[in-house]
């Protein structure tokens, strides 16, 4: 989720859902050690629990980009070998590396040395002309040899030759039966599933079968459809947030934000997909998009944007009023 699952777009997820992980972009070991860490791996502590993705195939670059990782505070490090991007393949990082396994392995090792947080595996269940079941089998099999137990598997092959990123995240048929496998055969080992989910319902379907759900541009483009995650999935207690709510909440981040100098777009281009399906929603987005990047843009563009929904809200609830209530007796 490069560019997308920025410091800002985490704060905003996790008003809405206050339990599940929340991951950043994808950042390279050789941009955590000699790059500005401030930008690169600052966060705000709302966004606990949050794990560090990282890419990259020397072990020693690795494990001191993890060591720096941990001592930021972050709750878990995971390595991406499931990214199938041209830029990623020709760094030697990404989904090229589901070929080399025993280099993973050593990856992984080093990294956990380093480190006292989890260190994860996000990978494909294979590449190119791979054999899904024998190459996902050994992958999984050199690396957990060297001690990882938790893997987040994308139920989709990565075509690095001929292929797109995004024809990747869509063309290759997914089959989460293959992951659904994995995990029978290493009941041992924590199986995360990726690729496709789309509601909390078809979430809750898949961890009949396997250990944890990874959803990412579906929750990036509906946001809400996180908001019933920590009652459904783990247990919660608490009332369910209303979407007005989640606007009520980030706003003081985004009043911090933009006192800090971060232009207000930076954010808003976050929250657009809130009220997706919902009356006024196209308003929402469309006030947002045309005022937010102005300059000198405050909170008053967001709550400006939210009046419009209450208003839709409002205008809807009085055309829906019987018209024995609206014609006066008598």
């Amino acid at each position: 989720m490069m560019e997308w699952t920025d410091r800002h777009c985490r704060v905003f997820l996790r008003q809405i859902s206050t339990h599940a992980l929340l991951y950043t972009e994808m950042v390279t070991a050789q941009a955590v050690i000699h790059g500005d860490r401030q930008r690169l791996l600052g966060f705000d502590e709302a966004e606990h629990p949050v794990a560090l993705q990282l890419g990259g195939s020397d072990p020693s670059l690795l494990a001191e980009a993890a060591r720096i990782g941990a001592d930021f505070g972050y709750d878990a490090i995971n390595l991406n070998v499931g990214c199938p991007s041209d830029r990623v393949q020709s760094g030697r990082f990404g989904a090229c590396l589901m070929a080399e396994p025993q280099l993973v392995a050593e990856c992984f090792a080093a990294m956990q040395a380093a480190v006292s947080v989890p260190v994860t595996i996000k990978c494909r269940i294979g590449i190119d002309d791979q054999d899904e079941d024998e190459a996902l089998d050994r992958f999984v099999g050199l690396v957990a040899d060297a001690g990882c137990t938790e893997f987040i598997v994308h139920a989709r092959k990565a075509w690095l030759k001929g292929l797109s990123p995004k024809e990747n995240r869509e063309i290759p048929p997914l089959n989460y039966g293959r992951v659904h496998r994995l995990k029978q055969a290493r009941p041992h080992l924590t199986i995360s599933i990726n690729g496709g989910i789309q509601t909390v319902d078809e979430a809750l379907r898949q961890l009949d079968r396997i250990d944890g759900v990874m959803v990412g541009r579906a929750a990036y483009q509906n946001p809400y459809m996180l908001a019933e995650v920590d009652q459904r999935i783990f247990g919660a207690k608490t009332p369910v947030i209303s979407r007005e709510g989640v606007v009520e909440h980030f706003l003081p981040y985004v009043a911090r934000q933009i006192e800090a100098g971060v232009p207000l777009n930076a954010m808003t281009r976050h929250i657009l997909g809130l009220f997706n399906g919902v009356a006024g929603g196209r308003a929402w987005r469309r006030h947002l998009s045309e005022n937010a990047h102005k300059p000198g843009a405050g909170i008053a563009v967001v709550q400006d944007a939210l009046s419009l929904i209450l208003r839709h809200r409002a205008a809807r609830a009085e055309s829906l009023r019987p018209q024995s209530e609206l014609v006066p007796a008598g």
